[in-house]
């Protein structure tokens, strides 16, 4: 996103600061010890990062300015909440709270409508649900309780589901010796999953630390799919200058990785 101007809460991305490593780690000593300046400066170089994240929910009809904010709240949390001690990256720590503070403003600042009908089948169904539990001693099966109001089963499970309150993936199950189970552990998504998101924006991150040309190769080789004569015709250099140039590349973003 170098390169390009775009105002977010009057933020212009293009011209937000990029912290190294190294000044990331110091600057979270600080703020473990109540430096409020290097707070002020550790929250400005994470702001990429948040944008990054709120990118993911470009299709929502929330106002990308709302998204953002909602975003940084969530940045903040995971700056307070952080332990420099177990050696992990904050990116890798933030991400999910970010994304859970998104989800949980979608959630709340989105009800889910549910129409009358819905509502009276799935009213019926508890009460008969319950009337029948009463006079069997056993609980009804979803067959029973729609022969009992006339309904088909489907519309029964259809009712019944529409007026459950939608849940946070990050409410949790169970808690025990301080290690909590959240519902996202518990749901498996192989095409979209969580670390494939870390991974992705910390390789973003680590992009950003090349030089311009050899940023621009990395992208044209591994995310463009282009050779290396490819690349060199584009760019005005010679093949091998290429090769070069991305194993270089390569080797700073593995460094910046590990």
């Amino acid at each position: 996103m170098a390169g390009y101007k775009v105002e977010i809460c009057g933020v212009n991305t293009a011209a937000l600061p990029l912290l190294k490593t190294e000044e990331k780690e110091l600057l979270l000593k600080k703020i473990k010890n109540g430096d409020t300046q290097a707070r002020e400066r550790f929250i400005n170089g994470n702001l990429r990062l948040v944008l990054s994240i709120v990118q993911r929910f470009s299709q929502s009809s929330e106002n990308i300015d709302d998204l953002f904010q909602i975003g940084c709240v969530g940045m903040i949390k995971a700056i307070d909440n952080f332990d420099i001690s177990q050696g992990v990256q904050f990116s890798t720590y933030a991400v999910p709270m970010i994304i859970g503070e998104i989800k949980r403003y979608l959630r709340d600042s989105n009800p889910i409508r549910v129409s009358r009908s819905l509502r009276d089948t799935a009213y019926k169904a508890i009460y008969t649900k319950e009337a029948l539990t009463r006079q069997h001693q056993k609980e009804p099966t979803v067959t029973e309780i729609a022969d009992e109001i006339g309904v088909s089963k489907e519309d029964i499970v259809l009712a019944m589901e529409a007026i459950q309150s939608p849940v946070s993936l990050y409410e949790p199950v169970y808690s025990e010796g301080g290690d909590t189970l959240y519902i996202m552990d518990q749901v498996s998504d192989k095409k979209n999953k969580e670390e494939n998101w870390v991974q992705h924006i910390a390789l973003h991150e680590a992009m950003e630390h090349l030089d311009t040309r050899e940023r621009r190769i990395i992208n044209m080789r591994f995310f463009e799919c282009k050779t290396q004569m490819e690349t060199a015709e584009e760019i005005g250099i010679s093949q091998a200058q290429v090769s070069r140039l991305e194993k270089n590349a390569l080797k700073s973003m593995k460094k910046y990785l590990s």
